[in-house]
């Protein structure tokens, strides 16, 4: 994998901020009445069982192969990833727009709203921290690329949920502002709902997000195409190669599978073809320390 983010960082900044915004809010929620603040108290109670999850996914990620799992468990990780989207879609986004559209029918009257709003400026404070976190991480792994190249090329899955969460969780936290305030101001709850309803088609937006990405990885993706880039190159330019054909590779959790086809430069004999392909693996690994398992064949036609 490109960069060396460090993902349990950023997940464990996460962790702690949204344990302690959930304190805040649910205090609020129950003094305020706010339909808003309730949505986001849940928000971030779900973000703390989401990290954990993913925290669970990184452990099982490191069990070694076996019999039954000879190529290990790295891409258990992308299945809590994806649950940990799916979550965030059911839990938050959807609870957020049945509580929205409940207070469109049932509206009540807001209590204590100087207390959520305070409430809601340190959760916007914690969850930038946690957000200043994810974004050092996120800069080390991204290399130049723009955000966005990065969220449809990185296979970090971890670090991309993390990401997303954060970016809806801050994001989510404004809207609640603006919608207490809203309603302080004029007197009106419409405002306090439409917040609501607008935290919970932005969580759900950024989780579809993330589950398409996160899906990719499920299914088998390569690893990224600068890396890729950077194998093929590497390859081209031994001596004992004279034709890379192919590279096929894929994305195992933080470890990956190469299977190469190439022709080989002339070699008097086929032992020494074979010590040249040893050679070639061996440097190859040194070079690119996230390949676990390699797979090379001779041959002299694609």
């Amino acid at each position: 994998m490109s960069g060396h983010a460090d993902s349990k960082r950023a997940i464990f900044l996460a962790l702690g901020a949204n344990f302690a915004i959930f304190i805040a809010k649910l205090v609020a929620a129950i003094f305020t009445g706010s339909g808003a603040m309730l949505a986001e108290a849940v928000h971030s109670l779900a973000d703390c069982g989401n990290q954990g999850l993913l925290l669970l996914g990184m452990r099982q990620a490191k069990r070694p192969p076996s019999p039954d799992y000879p190529l290990g468990w790295g891409r258990a990780l992308y299945f809590w990833s994806f649950l940990v989207a799916i979550l965030l879609f059911s839990v938050g986004g959807m609870f957020s727009i049945y509580e929205g559209v409940h207070k469109l029918t049932h509206p009540e009257p807001l209590k204590w709203a100087w207390l959520a709003v305070g409430v809601l400026a340190f959760s916007i404070v914690t969850e930038g921290v946690s957000m200043h976190g994810c974004m050092q991480e996120v800069n080390k792994a991204r290399e130049g690329r723009s955000i966005w190249q990065w969220f449809r090329e990185t296979r970090a899955s971890e670090l991309l949920v993390i990401f997303g969460e954060d970016l809806a969780a801050l994001i989510g936290l404004c809207l609640a502002l603006l919608a207490v305030v809203l309603t302080m101001v004029t007197g009106n709850l419409l405002f306090d709902a439409l917040g609501t309803i607008a935290i919970g088609v932005l969580l759900i937006v950024v989780a579809v997000a993330v589950a398409i990405e996160v899906k990719a990885l499920l299914i088998g993706q390569g690893v990224e195409p600068k890396q890729r880039a950077a194998m093929v190159a590497f390859l081209e330019a031994r001596p004992e190669i004279d034709i890379v054909y192919n590279v096929l590779t894929l994305q195992m959790g933080t470890d990956v599978m190469v299977a190469i086809k190439a022709k080989m430069a002339a070699a008097p004999t086929a032992r020494a073809m074979i010590e040249a392909i040893n050679i070639v693996e061996a440097d190859f690994k040194a070079e690119f320390k996230d390949v676990r398992w390699s797979f090379f064949e001779p041959d002299y036609a694609d």
